[in-house]
């Protein structure tokens, strides 16, 4: 596992060239238009909603006494728990709505490097794109957000909470790198073979999404590189993946 998370770093070494080597640039308008102004709508309404959940979590407080510092734990609290589920939902609806135009983008690079689609190809619509990606996001979403709120309560014990710090950045991550893999897979496998395909592949959708996220922490360019980077990087390491696993099937 470890091994693989590494392996799916390691694929944005060459990424930025690849994308301006095969011209790839004016593909990652939209996609980074939808990226800006999803995060800044979310980015507002979190602002708006983190002291609002602070307020009401204090009122659990009855007493006077110690009423101030509550408060500032619960607001912090809510500005915590205001901004996971913001990046949840920030993630999500990027991938999806973004996977009309990151599958062409997807398929040239897969082209460059093979030379030609060699594997398996499925010949899909934008419609269909945009339905399978929102259908993919949906499900990850959900199950994201089941695993999401138990760990967030852990950070409420001591010691515990470095630890569910740490988880909880490498589910985003694993989900992140989901997404990113998906624009490839779709044109080898349906839906739900894809999400067997990346359940056998952890520790590279990991990696993959580990950078990801990383990027969203830079301001303003984080999130106008986010896309162009992870993606030309998932498709690199999936490419690789399949021939693999086409290699070892013929064999």
């Amino acid at each position: 596992m470890v091994k693989d998370i590494f392996s799916g770093l390691k694929a944005y070494v060459g990424a930025f060239n690849l994308i301006s080597q095969l011209k790839l640039w004016k593909y990652f308008a939209i996609p980074i238009l939808i990226s800006v102004v999803t995060a800044s709508v979310i980015g507002i309404t979190s602002y708006g909603l983190s002291d609002n959940i602070g307020v009401f979590l204090a009122k659990i407080w009855i007493w006077d006494w110690g009423k101030d510092t509550v408060t500032t734990i619960t607001s912090f609290i809510g500005a915590l728990f205001v901004l996971v589920i913001g990046l949840i939902l920030y993630k999500h609806i990027v991938l999806a709505l973004s996977a009309p135009f990151m599958s062409p983008v997807s398929e040239k690079i897969e082209k460059h490097i093979n030379g030609d689609l060699k594997l398996q190809h499925r010949n899909t619509s934008f419609q269909e794109q945009l339905i399978r990606g929102i259908k993919l996001s949906v499900r990850n979403l959900g199950k994201e957000l089941f695993f999401t709120i138990p760990i967030l309560m852990l950070k409420l014990i001591p010691v515990v909470n470095i630890f569910s710090t740490i988880l909880l950045f490498l589910l985003q991550s694993y989900y992140a790198g989901f997404g990113n893999m998906d624009y490839t897979l779709e044109r080898h496998f349906n839906y739900k073979d894809s999400i067997h395909f990346v359940g056998k592949n952890k520790g590279f959708s990991i990696g993959n999404g580990i950078v990801f996220m990383l990027c969203l922490l830079i301001p303003v360019l984080g999130i106008i590189m986010v896309l162009p980077l992870s993606v030309t990087a998932a498709t690199v390491k999936t490419v690789e993946l399949l021939s693999k696993e086409n290699e070892s099937t013929v064999l």
